[in-house]
């Protein structure tokens, strides 16, 4: 599995290679669309509010990978 940065305005979004198809992290792409402070927090509620209101699981169809998070840790 090879992790690299992808850039959007000036951001860096983290993504991996994985099955030969690039994989990004929802959080950081979370991060830029919607300028929250907290985006890990915005995607549990997201998830929540709309499981709640649509019946939809999102969590079922996004799947974790671990990544390298800014204070090099992988998660």
């Amino acid at each position: 599995m090879e992790t690299k940065l992808a850039m959007f305005n000036g951001i860096e979004i983290r993504k991996t290679f994985l099955e030969n198809q690039w994989w990004f992290s929802v959080i950081d792409v979370i991060a830029i669309l919607t300028e929250s402070t907290n985006p890990r927090d915005y995607w549990y509620r997201m998830k929540k509010r709309v499981g709640k209101d649509e019946g939809i699981e999102l969590s079922t169809n996004c799947r974790q990978l671990k990544l390298k998070a800014p204070d090099g840790k992988t998660r």
